[in-house]
């Protein structure tokens, strides 16, 4: 799951330094949210290291890109302003370019694969951005926003990640947590196209040269590890809850600072950050999409490499579906054996129903659905199997529930997550 990466603290290869880093601190200062970074004794004691959370889903678009994005457009020359800006994005950049290119009075166009989620393309127009939908990929969109826009219109671009004011702005998380927190002695950062990674590790090399860097991506877009290895063939691709790191080329700028910054890449498969996600809420009480849950997926993932140590995670964003969500949320309960779908042997007579209900009423049980199934081929006329979604408190619990079934006579398959079952 892991790729060691040798670490260094020099300079030599990085695009921005700490002083760029502290530049954009001034610059965007009282203009986005200085989020809060604080402990969780929960997760602490779940991973057994000291662990800080950095709120970047409170950002007023629920994502860090603000920084970077207001970075850039704040030092655009009055020409470049003049002109607009361009984009290319299909979720967190888009709405931070939109939002503080309207607060600033800079005309900004967002290129969006036409496949993009409605509700993306509403918020980014409510703040503020004029949105053209083009190509089936951000490729796709990139090279259209750079001949049509950049090239044709004479726009300025303003690249998610692969810029150094948007890098350095990025950067300004880090600053504050170890202002925050100095005793951090190590920082757990998501890598998409790598500009969040970026400037975060300058920003605390720069600071503190032995902190720990440790870089998270999908295990199918881990385009940082793959570009180290020299292998492109790693980046599997296919579907990601974590779609806003879900990026299959690493950035030329931030490369380099990944190579020479990145104490150890971590990759994470899909389950480990659908639990990140359902923690965060639960634990948190707190929205976080799957590119804001991966650092505390490393953690769950190999909770001895952390053991004992101050990590300060960055939940760099918020912006989920309300539908993936909540089926993220759901999908959880059943791991966790707190919703136990079970089907049940019954006699198809007046009574039954009532009788399994008050059997599972008894043990504590909650029914929330239910359903007679009888017309199954091999079935016998006078009997039925009764399928139902019990709640539970715990795995314990729902194993209770199903031996009080049984010890009252009924057979009783588990359905293990709608996958398989078992006796």
């Amino acid at each position: 799951m892991t790729a060691a990466v040798a670490a260094t603290t020099t300079n030599e290869a990085a695009a921005i330094t700490l002083a760029d880093v502290q530049a954009a601190a001034r610059v965007i200062q009282g203009q986005v949210l200085r989020t809060p970074c604080a402990p969780s004794k929960v997760l602490s004691k779940l991973t057994g290291a000291e662990v800080w959370i950095k709120f970047e889903n409170f950002q007023f678009t629920a994502s860090f890109k603000e920084r970077g994005a207001l970075n850039k457009l704040a030092q655009l020359t009055a020409t470049e302003r003049a002109a607009g800006v361009a984009a290319m994005s299909a979720g967190n950049h888009a709405q931070a370019v939109a939002y503080h290119a309207t607060r600033l009075g800079i005309k900004s166009c967002i290129v969006m694969p036409k496949n993009t989620p409605f509700t993306k393309v509403r918020n980014t127009r409510e703040l503020g951005g004029e949105v053209i939908l083009h190509g089936d990929t951000l490729a796709d969109s990139f090279d259209f926003m750079q001949r049509e826009l950049v090239e044709g219109r004479g726009m300025t671009l303003v690249h998610p990640y692969d810029d150094p004011l948007v890098m350095a702005g990025q950067g300004t998380v880090a600053l504050e947590m170890l202002e925050d927190v100095p005793e951090l002695d190590t920082l757990v950062i998501p890598i998409g196209g790598g500009g969040l990674f970026s400037g975060n590790a300058i920003a605390a090399h720069g600071l503190s040269p032995n902190l720990r860097v440790i870089g998270v991506e999908s295990a199918g877009y881990c385009s940082a590890y793959a570009a180290i290895q020299g292998d492109p063939s790693l980046v599997r691709g296919g579907p990601t809850i974590a779609e806003g790191i879900a990026v299959k080329g690493i950035g030329k700028l931030t490369l380099p600072i990944i190579r020479a910054h990145a104490h150890e890449l971590v990759r994470v498969d899909e389950s480990a950050i659908e639990r990140a996600i359902g923690l965060l809420a639960n634990v948190e009480k707190v929205v976080a999409e799957g590119a804001g849950a991966v650092g505390l997926a490393a953690l769950i993932s190999d909770p001895a490499k952390f053991a004992g140590r101050k990590v300060g995670l960055v939940l760099c964003g918020g912006n989920i579906d309300p539908r993936l969500l909540s089926s993220v949320l759901l999908r959880q309960l059943v791991h966790e054996s707190r919703l136990v779908s079970l089907s049940i042997e019954i006699e198809d007579s007046p009574g039954f129903l009532a009788r399994v209900a008050g059997c599972v009423g008894t043990a504590g049980g909650n029914i929330v659905q239910v359903h007679h199934e009888r017309l199954s081929a091999g079935r016998h006329a006078k009997s039925a199997t009764l399928e139902m979604l019990i709640e539970a408190q715990d795995e314990a619990h729902s194993n209770q529930i199903v031996i009080e079934l049984q010890t009252a006579g009924y057979v009783v398959r588990r359905v293990q997550g709608g996958y398989g079952e078992s006796e």
